[in-house]
Formats: C-alpha cells, sequence, structure tokens
C-alpha cells in the first residue's frame, strides 16, 4: 500500500461483493469513499444488471468535485455471448480495462493449477508423501486436459468445459480417500478422477478412454519410487513445500511442445497454421475496402459484392420438396430416411442463404435499410469468408467462401440423384452429408433387419478396395460403398 502513498485499512477500504440485497451497502460505500477520497471495490456487478444503471448515474455523479484519491474498482465475469453484454456503455467508456486471459502453454496452466492451493493444502494430510505426489500429479493432469484442445479434432472429438472446480473436488476426494484407508487405492482414485470428475463432462467414448489412459500413466504405484516421468525430461518432484513446487516448475519444466502432452511434434502443425490464418484473417479484415482497377476505373465493394451476390443466386437450385418426395416412396428403409432429413436440413440451409442474399441485394439497391446482420453478410463475401448466419445452418467446413459453395452445390447434386428414385448411389459420398454418423447407423439397420440380427449386437466393418468410384456400377449386396473420407499424415500406397 505504501508504494501508491496510499495506507489501507479498514476504514478507508471498501469492499462490496454484489448479490442479496448489497446495491444499498456498495451507494453508501461509494458517496463516503467519494467524499473522504477511500478506495472502493465492487465485486460481481454482472449479478445485479437492474442496478448497473444507478451505479452508472453514481460514477457520473461522483466524477465530479469528490476527493483526489477516490477510486472505484468493478469486477464481473465474462458474458458467455455478444448479446449478453450487460455493463452500460458509459462506464466501460470511462474506465482502463483489465481481462484476466485463460493462460496458454504447459507452464502457465500447470502454476495456475497449482495456484488453487497452499502450503496448508500441503500439510492437511498425514499421509504427506503420497498426498503431495498425487496432488502435483493431478495439476499436471489438469493442465494436460485443459490445454489439449488447441490441438482440435486431435486433442479431443469434442470440447469438454473442464475447471479449477474438478481439480479442487479432486483433491479433497483424494485427502478423504487418503486419511481413510492403510494403502492407496490407486485404481478406485483414477477411477473417481477419470470417470466421475473429470469423465462426467465427456461424452464420447474415445475421449473418456483418453481420459483414463491419462491417469493410468500419471497416477500409479512407481510415483513413490521417484522413477515416474510426466513427461519426457519432466520427473515427478519428490517432497517439497508450495513455493519449492512452483520453483520446481520454473526450473524443470521442458520448453512448450507436443511432447508434454505426450503427442508427436506434428500435432502442432494444425495448431500454428490455423493461428497464422487468423492473423492473415484479421491482417485482411483491415485493409482498406475499395480496390482500383489502375487506369482510373475503381471497383466499389458494393459492386464486388454485388456481381458475386447474384452469381450465387443464379446458382442455387430450388428446395427439395419433401411431401413430394415422401410420395415416391414405397417402403421408408432406414436409407429413406437419411435422405429425407439430409433434405431437410438441405432445406433449412439454403433458404437461409436464399434470405438474406436477397435481402442484402435490396439492401444494397437501397430499398431496404441496412441492418448488422447485412453488414457482416457483405463483408463476408467480400473477404471471401463463410457467414456466420450459414456456418449455424450448415455442415463443418474450414473451406473459404468460393470451395465451400461449390461444395454446396455438389452436395446438392448428389442428393438430387439419390432421391431421384431412392435407389442408393453406387457408391456414397460419406463426407457430403451433414450427419454421416445418422447414415452409418443406417447401414447397420438395414443389415440387422434384413437378416433379423439384434441391432445393438452390430458393428461396422471397413475394408478398402482397389476400385475408383467411378469403377462401380451398383451398391454392394450387403453393406455400402463409400467414398471422400480423407487421411491426414499418410497416403494410399496404390501399387
Amino acid at each position: 500500500g505504501k508504494k501508491l502513498g496510499y495506507t489501507f485499512n479498514n476504514r478507508n477500504f471498501h469492499n462490496v461483493s454484489l448479490g442479496q440485497g448489497q446495491e444499498v451497502v456498495a451507494e453508501q460505500a461509494l458517496d463516503l469513499a467519494a467524499k473522504e477520497g477511500h478506495w472502493v471495490i465492487l465485486q460481481n456487478i454482472h449479478l445485479v444488471a437492474k442496478w448497473l444503471s444507478s451505479l452508472e448515474k453514481k460514477l457520473e455523479q461522483h466524477s465530479e468535485g469528490s476527493h483526489q484519491d477516490f477510486r472505484v474498482f468493478i469486477s464481473a465475469e465474462p458474458a458467455p455471448s455478444p448479446d449478453s453484454h450487460i455493463i452500460p456503455q458509459g462506464i466501460l467508456e470511462n474506465s482502463i480495462k483489465i481481462t484476466n486471459e485463460a493462460p496458454t502453454g504447459m507452464h502457465a496452466n500447470l502454476h495456475k493449477a497449482l495456484d488453487n492451493f497452499n502450503q496448508d493444502t500441503l500439510e492437511m494430510c498425514t499421509r504427506e508423501n503420497e498426498f503431495k505426489s498425487i496432488l502435483f500429479a493431478l495439476c499436471y493432469f489438469h493442465a494436460v486436459v485443459a490445454e489439449r484442445h488447441k490441438f482440435g479434432p486431435q486433442g479431443w472429438n469434442r470440447s469438454y468445459p473442464f475447471n479449477t472446480g474438478d481439480l479442487t473436488i479432486s483433491v479433497n476426494v483424494l485427502y478423504n480417500y487418503l486419511e481413510a484407508s492403510s494403502k492407496v487405492p490407486y485404481d478406485d482414485l483414477r477411477y473417481l478422477f477419470g470417470e466421475i470428475m473429470y469423465g462426467g463432462h465427456i461424452t464420447d467414448d474415445w475421449d473418456r478412454r483418453l481420459c483414463r489412459t491419462y491417469l493410468e500413466e500419471f497416477i500409479k504405484p512407481e510415483m513413490m519410487e521417484g522413477e515416474l516421468l510426466l513427461a519426457p525430461g519432466f520427473p515427478i518432484p519428490g517432497n517439497m513445500d508450495y513455493n519449492g513446487y512452483h520453483q520446481y516448475i520454473d526450473d524443470t519444466l521442458p520448453p512448450e511442445s507436443p511432447y508434454l502432452y505426450g503427442l508427436h511434434p506434428n500435432a502442432e502443425i494444425g495448431f500454428l497454421t490455423q493461428t497464422s490464418e487468423k492473423l492473415f484473417r484479421v491482417v485482411l479484415e483491415m485493409q482498406p475496402r475499395d480496390t482500383s482497377m489502375g487506369e482510373g476505373g475503381v471497383v466499389t465493394r458494393e459492386e464486388t459484392v454485388k456481381a458475386l451476390l447474384e452469381e450465387m443466386l443464379e446458382k442455387l437450385t430450388d428446395e427439395f420438396n419433401i411431401a413430394e418426395l415422401m410420395a415416391k416412396v414405397e417402403e421408408r428403409t432406414p436409407y429413406a430416411v437419411v435422405a429425407f432429413q439430409e433434405c431437410e436440413r438441405m432445406n433449412v440451409l439454403t433458404s437461409e442463404i436464399k434470405h438474406s442474399l436477397q435481402e442484402l441485394d435490396l439492401g444494397l439497391k437501397g430499398e431496404l435499410t441496412m441492418t448488422s446482420d447485412m453488414e457482416n453478410l457483405q463483408n463476408a463475401l467480400f473477404l471471401d469468408t463463410v457467414p456466420e448466419s450459414w456456418i449455424k445452418k450448415a455442415y463443418p467446413s474450414t473451406a473459404s467462401l468460393g470451395a465451400w459453395f461449390a461444395d454446396l452445390l455438389t452436395r446438392i447434386k448428389e442428393l438430387e440423384a439419390w432421391t431421384g428414385d431412392f435407389s442408393l448411389p453406387s457408391a456414397v459420398w460419406l463426407a457430403g452429408f451433414f450427419n454421416p454418423q445418422s447414415f452409418l447407423t443406417a447401414i447397420m439397420q438395414s443389415a440387422a433387419r434384413k437378416n433379423q440380427w439384434p441391432l445393438d449386437k452390430m458393428t461396422l466393418q471397413c475394408d478398402v478396395t482397389k476400385k475408383n468410384r467411378e469403377d462401380f456400377a451398383s451398391p454392394p449386396r450387403e453393406g455400402v460403398y463409400v467414398h471422400g473420407l480423407f487421411m491426414e499424415g499418410a497416403r494410399w500406397d496404390a501399387q
């Protein structure tokens, strides 16, 4: 406190945590502090949305004529989405803003995981050695699962909301188990951490298996013999005090690399490519909007967008008439059901595209007022990126707009061919579906019905043929020929 030329004591420092009628207390503290030159901290103001306009008025009123030592600090949780921002513009504009970014990299994550505890935590268990070792391993495990997100689908198949609560509860469980049993119940602990605490978030079988495997590597009896490496070059530390552990991380943890997560160095290629693409995209978005053609001719942004928009509207076909299609089908086979679902989802997407493009067209002609959605669409078309409102209704894709739209037209063509007479294509473009999973299930359902087998006992098997898709004249008797899957980091040796 002395450094700031300001001494703290309970009289001149007011800390108010908002919620449950604390607004009055906060107002009294602000009035007193403005007069006497105190400091006020208002915590978690996101809990009192209705009161924020009064807070804004109060701050405005005190901004003139108050004591020169008067200061206000405000904290709030980040809003989950742009439409749930509730902090008034006035407060934001007049304040110095500091955000607490989530840590990146193993080094920052490991320190942050350890920060949830203190020296007292380390001393609370009678089985000190075991408790400290497993606690450190849990911190490492927590840092790994949190940071695996950055490797995209190579990290986790889905994204999960792992949080510090998972870590602190796991440590409580660890304490209770160690106090209650004479032997360290490694299997029980791994089960509780991997299947319940962290596993509770996980919905994918392969991800569960991954989570289990990490714990089998990090938490096992070898920990107590000092033989265990959490990562190449990073042995589990011995018995130290709290600051010792932080120091150990600084001194011993190898530099950031996929090895720390048990991954191959190539796992980073995708992550680094994405990071650089993001950077280039931001640079591109900051470019001036009008491009000149030389010879004094200027193509305005509007003209570029208009040409693209007309071309797209022209190429888009009519929506699928679901009622008409249903009338054509005698028997609703599993494949026909998938075809209907795909057509319905395609209709939702194409109607969104048509509607938004027609709206923008009217906006550019001056017949409609431009809205922020139309602006966003215009920017996306100009920058050759797929608009946000389309992505929401589409299938996952990383292509730029031109390639994406061409791909969309190909998908529509495939569906048209399939629903022409509802006979299964000789080779099915599996990657061309919104939901490839449903088609895989349909394959099993068809075989199960045909042979009267129980569906829950069915599994899929995949064989690679030596032919290309053009070589197939008709679908196989059992199952389906599929094409359009990609291989990463390898290719078929056709010879």
